[in-house]
């Protein structure tokens, strides 16, 4: 654990660069490590990291259940956002010529910056791992990309690294009850993209079926996108299918493990669970729990936090040791420290709001009395589609439930949008204007800043009207003993719309350009008057109902 912090830690010397995750895995003796930033910096962190591997590792005693080649056997750069992936593959370049160049360790380039189409497979840079390293640095066809060719002292110890782009890779285990990893092998030979050998006679023992240029014929597995095999984790106790799933889309993790399941009940074998190693795409996760929502015939839309505990549940994510969200999903962890408003308590909201502080004023309150609107709509669509003797119209509920979801999470993000677009005013205002420059720049800066903080209020008007759809149709459709909060839904939303219609007004009027504001003004007063309108509607319908 030493070693494994003192490496992780080159990656925080590199100012702008966020360490998000350290993985450590006591049987496979590999550790996966996160972290994010802009490219050149990742690049560097990256750099640092594999220096510092070579230093600390020596892969001449290294032992581990998971391939490997390598102290640093894989870095691979992953585009997050604002990047393309010919982009990353670039930068995956320059990284491995350095590595090669000032470190003297050999440097394979695979997936999206390999030079030839046989690399670009990370099991084929990585097949012999470590102990057939020297025989592979002495075939032509395998010479590295960068460094050495030549197996020396130095060499030995640091063993190869394939860098390389890549999409994002979820690497996940699925827990057996068993210790057997033959049957373990066989569930991935049932899934992974590779398959099994075909073989003649018995599927164990028969002689391997061959092409015309001699090659193994291969029956493939059930997923594209997917390596698999089979170990035994001594920590654990028990033998686990590790897939590396290179193709979320392809290979959603929920259906990896349903087949997964499946083969392993022909073997007479159970699941007990599953982990994920390093961090995951929230969208995984969310898939997931859909997935299942769907299989029980439930509405899909349920708030995000309540998807995450059933896909947690649902994949047994937590058989074997805590899974945390927050420590586990990628944008989790992008979004810590922001200091969010919507991230309050009830109470701690109002009294921010009632504090001396101008923000967070009547536009995020407006946003926030909408979303609570929608939220509203969203309960009586979920508690419809949950009725009994209504299971037929379960989809119809959960379309509108899932509507709702996605109006009051847009209401929630603008709640914290209206308070930073007033803080942009209050910035530009701070601006020096000692010289005639300084003057246009900062004029410039409170026109944009006001113009922005016009438009956000006016989002909230536009988004709060549309989501009226929600109690409109629950009014008119939904649980007879909940028409009530469809009617208050309505209400909270005509509320919030009036509400941002006075922000639009008061930021409006400090405009320049006075045929921008006159545009905005007009556009809200349109969007009041239809709300008032609908409002009234649903309103009327519901006392009908009643």
């Amino acid at each position: 654990m030493a070693k494994i912090k003192a490496i992780a830690s080159q990656v925080e010397t590199v100012d702008g660069v966020k360490l998000l995750d350290i993985d450590p895995g006591q049987a496979t003796n590999r550790t996966v490590i996160t972290f994010v930033g802009e490219p050149e910096k990742v690049v560097e962190a990256a750099f640092r990291l594999i220096a510092k591997a070579k230093e600390l590792i020596d892969m001449r005693t290294h032992k581990g259940e998971h391939p490997r080649f390598g102290a640093t056997d894989v870095c691979p750069l992953v585009p997050v956002s604002g990047i393309s992936m010919e982009e990353t593959a670039g930068w995956a370049r320059k990284l491995g010529k350095r590595v090669g160049e000032e470190l003297h360790i050999p440097v394979y380039l695979y997936e999206n910056a390999a030079t030839e189409e046989k690399r670009r497979n990370l099991a084929n840079v990585r097949k012999g791992e470590y102990e057939g390293l020297r025989d592979k640095l002495q075939d032509p066809g395998w010479k590295p990309d960068f460094g050495p060719s030549e197996w020396n002292e130095e060499v030995a110890r640091s063993g190869a690294v394939a860098i390389g782009a890549r999409d994002f890779l979820v690497a996940y285990n699925v827990n057996l009850n068993t210790t057997s990893t033959r049957r373990a092998n066989a569930i991935a030979f049932d899934i992974r993209e590779a398959g099994r050998v075909k073989r003649k006679g018995n599927p164990l023992t028969g002689e391997i079926v061959r092409d015309e240029k001699g090659n193994p014929v291969r029956i493939p597995g059930k997923f594209k996108g997917v390596k698999g095999i089979g170990w035994y984790i001594e920590e654990y106790g028990i033998a686990q299918v590790s897939y590396n799933i290179t193709d979320i889309n392809k290979a959603p993790v929920h259906l990896v493990f349903d087949e997964t399941v499946k083969a392993a009940d022909k073997r007479g074998v159970r699941v007990t669970g599953s982990e994920i190693i390093g961090l995951v795409p929230k969208k995984v996760l969310i898939d997931a729990a859909d997935y299942f929502l769907r299989k029980q015939q439930r509405s899909l839309g349920i708030p995000e936090k309540e998807k995450i505990k059933i896909a947690v549940k649902s994949l047994g994510l937590d058989d074997l040791k805590p899974f945390d969200p927050k420590e586990k999903i990628i944008e989790y962890r992008l979004e810590e420290n922001k200091n969010r408003l919507i991230d309050k308590t009830l109470e701690d909201f109002a009294d921010e709001t009632a504090s001396e502080s101008p923000a967070p004023g009547g536009g995020s309150v407006s946003a926030y009395i909408a979303a609570l609107g929608a939220a509203l709509g969203t309960m009586v669509a979920n508690l419809s589609s949950h009725k009994r003797g209504w299971d037929e119209r379960w989809e119809f509920f959960s379309g509108w439930a899932s509507k709702g979801e996605a109006y009051k999470q847009r209401l929630l993000q603008l709640v914290d949008e209206d308070t930073q677009a007033f803080n942009n005013i209050l910035q530009a205002f701070r601006m020096p204007k000692n010289t005639a420059e300084e003057k246009e720049a900062r004029m410039r800066a409170i026109e944009e800043a006001t113009l922005y903080a016009t438009q956000v209020p006016l989002k909230v008007m536009q988004t709060a009207y549309e989501a009226m759809e929600v109690p409109e149709a629950m009014a008119r459709e939904g649980l007879p003993a909940s028409i009530s909060d469809a009617a208050v839904g309505a209400m909270a939303l005509r509320t919030g719309v009036y509400g941002a219609y006075f922000n639009v007004l008061i930021n409006a009027r400090s405009l320049k350009n006075t045929e921008a504001a006159g545009n905005l003004i007009a556009e809200a007063e349109n969007i009041l008057q239809a709300t008032f309108e609908r409002e009234q509607k649903i309103v009327e319908l519901a006392r009908e109902k009643m």
